[in-house]
């Protein structure tokens, strides 16, 4: 295919801002599929991303526009996938800056424009939904003409609900966004953005070929692994899987190789020919690290070995989380998992149940600290039991992150008292029109990972957005606080936090968890302990059977003993009793507020 009749782009916007259904409606437009084919969220083919309504894996199609080819590539709007929407960009020479007539640039908008803008791609400004009833097009774009610098013939108006301007953006899709460059007659190098694992076929890698082209049975290395196959299939997406005898320079496809080790394919990594390879590899991705850590384990101990096929799978397919084996006094076997955040972590779980039908329990989610020890060493710590004794330690940093928040003016004081009581630390106010306000703060990124989000959301009326960047390690006057449940400390339950909301962190866990830990036989006590120190106490009361039922009046010491005996029952159950926690014990942990 002549290279020069291709464009390859991506869709990005803030969460909401219409990226699916934009590209629902230029697929109809174009005939790729047919109205007898067509449903809501095209390309969103996991049923997670259909029941929420977001968009959670970048995906690639190939559109027929007027001689052109249109390689589309729909990313995700939410901050935990921003790792999604780098790997797209990649792929693309250009991109269509997406933006709600009705509620403006938002937070996520201007993240995803400067991952854009690092890599020089053409920006396309699009205003969307301009049929809603709230909306406001030219106030929109006299923003998006401050913010970018553009002109207003620049930005294109639609509604892909309606239709009305989708023919304009494919216009300014092929007269605006270049050609893919590259030789066609040079070694292979073909950027590998994506990949999944299929039960008949093995891995499937997702490419774009960068330079050279890649035929049906030829053989290909895999430049960063050393690994090297025989091309068994190679395909587009249209939007279905539909075989093709060669790729070349720009094209978007995929290529099979019956690869059945998972640890054989990277993302990011480049494929050459291995009779023809390449001199350097493609630039690829820069690693990134996970900010959120939490304790994956099997309800049932037999699926230990399932999940773990299941994680080696899942991380082929999101290469953003990572997991290591971990071992639980309380919790048996498990993994120890990192995500990029809350959202990322819990559709994994989600996904690991439906997909591989596993039952699992989550722990409490941590970020990562950095503690020095007395001897100089540093380490980085992600789970808080393997914090080590106060008398080794020098001193705890914890990270900072960097959080625009933009909010109406009218909210501006429940937010900026709700920063505040998060221990953030005020940088600066921009107001972006007469009724939107732009805050920008430092806090800590442990003040963010528990219910931050939902309480900006639930204060603003949902019109709040909320991005963050991770900038440094911080000191902080942190401890741990360990759950003692009958003396016996439940290792599944600490945390680290900081020493003057110690107290109050205890003492609501305390009353959190027997609400919801049932009676037992014996009296069930729970204790939040920092150190050797007991901070906070209560008891759940056993269950009592009435053993002087059976007695009829009569003399008293005859109840007396059967009592008495009741209560030494009662000493040994409680003496080898073990009480079970129920998944709510660990999901409390989220939820209490301090």
């Amino acid at each position: 295919m002549d290279a020069s009749s291709i464009r390859n782009f991506s869709i990005i916007a803030h969460i909401d801002h219409g990226k699916s259904t934009l590209a629902d409606r230029l697929l109809l437009d174009t005939g790729a599929i047919s109205p007898r084919e067509f449903r809501d969220q095209m390309l969103d083919d996991m049923d997670l991303e259909r029941e929420r309504g977001i968009t959670i894996k970048a995906t690639a199609v190939r559109i027929h526009y007027q001689g052109y080819t249109l390689n589309l590539i729909d990313t995700p709007g939410h901050i935990d996938f921003t790792y999604e929407v780098s790997k797209s960009l990649a792929a693309c020479e250009g991109v269509l800056l997406l933006v709600d007539a009705g509620q403006g640039i938002q937070a996520q908008t201007v993240t995803n424009l400067y991952l854009a803008m690092e890599r020089n791609l053409v920006i396309i400004p699009v205003i969307t939904k301009i049929d809603l009833p709230a909306a406001d097009p030219e106030k929109v774009a006299k923003e998006m003409m401050d913010f970018l610098g553009c002109s207003r013939e620049e930005i294109i108006q639609c509604s892909a609900k309606t239709g009305e301007g989708a023919s304009e953006v494919l216009k300014a899709i092929v007269e605006r966004i270049p050609a893919p460059k590259g030789d066609p007659e040079a070694p292979l190098k073909a950027l590998i953005f994506d990949s999944k694992y299929d039960t008949y076929q093995g891995v499937i890698a997702y490419i774009r070929i960068m330079q050279g082209r890649i035929a049906r049975k030829d053989k290909y290395l895999m430049m960063q692994t050393g690994a090297s196959y025989e091309a068994e299939q190679i395909g587009i997406l249209n939007p279905r899987p539909q075989e093709v005898e060669s790729l070349s320079v720009g094209e978007v496809g995929y290529v099979c190789g019956n690869i059945r080790d998972i640890a054989e394919v990277k993302i990011g990594d480049t494929i050459t020919l291995l009779a023809r390879p390449a001199d350097q590899p493609l630039e690829g991705y820069k690693e990134v690290k996970p900010m959120v850590f939490c304790g994956l384990y099997p309800i049932n101990p037999s699926d230990f070995v399932p999940l773990r096929d299941a994680l080696g799978k899942l991380r082929l397919n999101d290469s953003s989380f990572i997991y290591e084996p971990e071992t639980s006094a309380s919790l048996g076997n498990g993994f120890r998992c990192g995500f990029l955040g809350l959202l990322h972590m819990d559709i994994a779980k989600e996904r690991l149940e439906r997909e591989f039908n596993l039952d699992l329990l989550i722990t409490a989610p941590n970020v990562v600290y950095r503690v020095t020890l007395t001897n100089g060493k540093v380490i980085d710590l992600d789970n808080p039991t393997e914090l080590p004794p106060v008398t080794q330690i020098e001193k705890v940093d914890e990270p900072y992150i960097r959080a625009n928040l933009i909010i109406p003016v009218e909210n501006l004081g429940v937010i900026m008292q709700l920063c505040q009581d998060r221990r953030a630390v005020y940088k600066s106010t921009e107001y972006l029109d007469a009724k939107r306000v732009m805050l920008t703060y430092e806090m800590p990124f442990a003040e963010v990972v528990m219910d931050f989000y939902d309480k900006i959301k639930s204060a603003t009326s949902g019109y709040g957005s909320f991005n963050y960047e991770l900038i440094e390690h911080q000191p902080a006057p942190l401890v741990k606080l360990d759950i003692l449940i009958n003396s016996q400390p439940v290792d599944a339950l600490s945390c680290i936090v900081v020493r003057d909301r110690a107290y109050d962190r205890g003492k609501n866990l305390v009353e959190k968890l027997k609400e919801v830990i049932p009676r037992q036989m014996f009296e069930v006590v729970i204790q939040a302990a920092i150190g050797s120190k007991i901070i906070a106490r209560d008891s759940i009361s056993p269950l009592r059977k009435n053993v002087t039922a059976k007695c009829y009046g009569g003399d008293i010491t005859r109840k007396r003993k059967l009592l008495e005996r009741q209560k030494e029952g009662k000493k040994k159950m409680k003496r080898i009793g073990q009480v079970d926690l129920p998944q709510e014990a660990f999901i409390s942990v989220l939820r209490v507020d301090t």
